[in-house]
C-alpha cells in the first residue's frame, strides 16, 4: 500500500508548458497482477505534460462510480481541482500533522494553463476517489458515489 501510494504520487506529477490540443487518455489493466492495479495515463500529442495515475480499484471505481463524462462543465473541473491540489499541497508542507505515506509528493497544477477536459476530469475523479477510498477530505463537500 505504501509503495503504491508513493509510486501514485510520483507519477501523479503534471509536467505543463502549453495549452493541449488533443488530449489521448488510456486505461491498462495489468494482467496477471494478484493485486489487479490500474494504470491511468493522460497526455497530450506532444507529451508536454503527462498524468499517470496508478492505484488499485481506480479504474473501476471510474468506470462503475464516477459520473459519464461532460456531466460538469470545465470551469467546475478546475475550479475543483484548485482547490483540492492546493491542499493536498498543504499536507505535503505538514508531514507532521498528515500521513507521509498518503502525501508524499506535492502536485504542479497550474490554473493558468489549459489541461483540458479529459486531465481535469481524470484529476478531479481521482481526488474524489482518494477522499472517500482513504478517508480524507481535502476540501469541502466530497460526494460519495
Amino acid at each position: 500500500m505504501k509503495k503504491c501510494i508513493s509510486i501514485l504520487i510520483v507519477l501523479f506529477t503534471i509536467i505543463a508548458c502549453s495549452t493541449a490540443s488533443k488530449n489521448i487518455a488510456s486505461t491498462d489493466n495489468a494482467a496477471g497482477n494478484k493485486k489487479g492495479s490500474d494504470t491511468v495515463r493522460i497526455a497530450n500529442d506532444s507529451l508536454e505534460y503527462e498524468v499517470i495515475i496508478i492505484d488499485n480499484g481506480f479504474s473501476t471505481w471510474l468506470a462503475s462510480r464516477a459520473y459519464p463524462r461532460n456531466y460538469y462543465s470545465l470551469a467546475y473541473l478546475e475550479n475543483k481541482n484548485y482547490l483540492y491540489v492546493t491542499e493536498w499541497n498543504n499536507r505535503v508542507l505538514q508531514p507532521q500533522r498528515y500521513n507521509r505515506n498518503l502525501y508524499e509528493m506535492s502536485i504542479d497544477y497550474r490554473p493558468d494553463i489549459h489541461y483540458g477536459y479529459e486531465v481535469n476530469y481524470l484529476i478531479y475523479n481521482y481526488m474524489i476517489y482518494f477522499q472517500n477510498t482513504y478517508k480524507q477530505k481535502l476540501w469541502g463537500y466530497v460526494p460519495s458515489r
